[in-house]
Parts: structure tokens; sequence; C-alpha cells
């Protein structure tokens, strides 16, 4: 069962690639789309690309966060900040890029945190619990959005069917989910017993760990929606907030689809969703963060990881006694 798994969620993320790509080829068939991408990239400020790695530096510095709450609720507290954030970002920009069910992101960090002397046990936990971390920034997002402005589901409207883009269903929704992040709090707070779901159990952190969660969780998300809102143009441009709830459901959706950085899942739901911006620029935008949130940080991941296996080969040729310095 376990290997039919392995193979059938590529298959449907290649599926999920493809569907799109070829409904993106009809979105922008007829126009030169290169020409006038390469001319929305240029006609963005230099100070927009700087506030866009700003943005970025805020959700990788949040996803860092994530690895040091999941380890303070396992009571591990000799591992140093830098260690943490390196293990992390390399983590986050190899999985974001190559896809989870690819190259897990467990991998990654057993192989970095196993030689700070942590068991397989641990390193499970902590990527059990930096998962729900960013489920449960997902859902408080969301359910604050929806609740503000459940209007937003309309820009949806003729690409789902309209129960799901009604602001009444979508601020119900909204309320729902911030009932379950209220129930989450007050399970905190008061110490309730682990809730059960089949043979799965979910068991309340610590409140000082659910403060954290409060802060970090959304946060990732907050920063890596700033990326798209700096790099779109300011006519047209439907403010933050638009992008955020635009950008909150393309990705969750790329992650679902398990297609490798949510590649044409996520352009093409965001640009749906912007129907007041051209979307061309829209695309443009949308290069700007797969740059800046995926393929630079992958290209530096890529290097902190052949620095750390070699620092792992010498130290292991010298417990051998094989001299280097010849």
């Amino acid at each position: 069962m376990r290997k039919l798994a392995e193979i059938f969620w590529p298959i449907i993320g290649l599926v999920a690639v493809i569907a799109s790509f070829y409904l993106l080829y009809h979105e922008f068939q007829g126009e030169s789309v290169g020409a006038e991408v390469w001319a929305a990239l240029k006609a963005v400020p230099p100070s927009h690309y700087f506030f866009a790695a700003c943005s970025t530096l805020l959700a990788y510095a949040a996803l860092a966060w994530y690895d040091q709450i999941a380890l303070l609720h396992l009571g591990v507290r000799h591992i140093s900040w830098v260690f943490i954030s390196m293990c992390s970002f390399t983590t986050y920009a190899l999985s974001h890029n190559i896809g989870a069910s690819v190259f897990s992101g467990a991998m990654v960090r057993y192989r970095a945190y196993s030689s700070k002397g942590m068991t397989a046990v641990q390193v499970a936990g902590l990527v059990l619990l930096c998962s729900y971390t960013f489920a449960f920034g997902n859902v408080l997002l969301g359910g604050l959005l929806l609740t503000y402005d459940p209007a937003m589901m309309q820009r949806l409207s003729g690409f789902l069917p309209d129960l799901l883009t009604n602001p009444a269903t979508a601020r119900i929704v909204g309320l729902t989910c911030l009932g379950f992040v209220a129930v989450y709090v007050f399970g905190s707070l008061l110490h309730f017993k682990p809730f059960r779901v089949g043979s799965y159990e979910i068991v309340y952190p610590r409140p000082e760990i659910m403060y954290r969660q409060l802060f970090a969780a959304p946060a990732e998300l907050i920063g890596a929606a700033g990326i798209i809102y700096f790099a779109l143009p300011e006519t047209g441009n439907p403010g933050y907030i638009a992008v955020l709830g635009a950008f909150l459901l393309s990705f969750s959706a790329a992650l679902v689809s398990h297609a490798p950085g949510g590649l044409g899942v996520f352009e093409l739901l965001f640009i749906n969703l912007m129907p007041e911006v051209p979307r061309v620029e829209v695309l443009a935008a949308l290069l700007v963060w797969r740059l800046f949130y995926l393929i630079i940080p992958l290209l530096a991941a890529l290097v902190v990881v052949a620095m750390f296996e070699r620092k792992k080969l010498v130290e292991k040729l010298r417990s051998v006694g094989v001299d280097l310095s010849e």
C-alpha cells in the first residue's frame, strides 16, 4: 500500500502540472508573453525588489521558528539558533522546489539533527509538529480572511461551483476555521485531554508553544505573499489583503497537487484570482516570487548541503586515520 502511495502522488502531481500548463497556454494564447513579461519585470522599482527580498527573509525566518518551536516542544535546547536556521532553510528550499513526495524534508532534517544527537523518533516528531504549525497558520489566516472579506471567494466565480464562491458560505467556513483555532487555544490553556481521530491522537501543546505558533505560523505566509504584493504594479493592485487571500488559496492548492514547487497549479489559480491586474503583469510578479522564494534559496541550499557533507566526510576520514594534509 505504501509503495502504491509513493507512485500515486507523483503521478497526480504530474497530471496537475500538465493540466495547469495546458490551461495557462489557453490563458495566454495569442499574446507575446515573453516580451511583455520582461517589460513588466523591468518596470518593478528597485525599492520594491528590496521589499520583496525583505519579505523573503521574513518567510524563511518564520520557517526557522517552526523548527525552534518543535525543538522546544520536544525539550531539545542544546542546538544553536544558527544551526536550526541553516537546517530549516535547507530543508524548505529543497522540499519547496523538488516536492515533499519526492524528497521528504524528514530526510534532510534527520541527516542534520542526528549529527546533534537527536534520534529518528525525535526528528519524526519535529517534522510532524512543523507540518502541523504550517497547517495551523493556514487555518488561522484563512479563517480571518474569509470572515473579514468573504466576498474574495467570488474572484473564483466560474472557476469553482457557486456554492463555494458564495460570500455566506465563505463566512461560515471562515468562522468554522476560527472555531477550530479557538478550541486549540483553549485546549492548550486548559490542558484538555488529547483529541483522537481514529488511530491518530492530537496532543494540545503547552501554552508557551501555542503562543509561538500563533505568531510564527501566519508570519511565513504573510512574508511569502509580500513578495508578490511588492512585485505587482501599483495600477490595479487590489491591496495586500486580497493578494494574501489569493496566495493562501493558490499555495494551498499547489501543495495538495504535490506538483514540485506547485508549478503551473499555483500560477493558474493566482492569475484567475487577480482579474483587476493585467495577466502578464501578474505572471511577472509570480516569476519574481519564484526567483526570491524558490530559485535563489535552492541555489544557496545546495551550497549549504555541499559544505555540510564535505565537513562530515572530512570528519569521517579523520576518524579512520586518513591524513588529509598530504
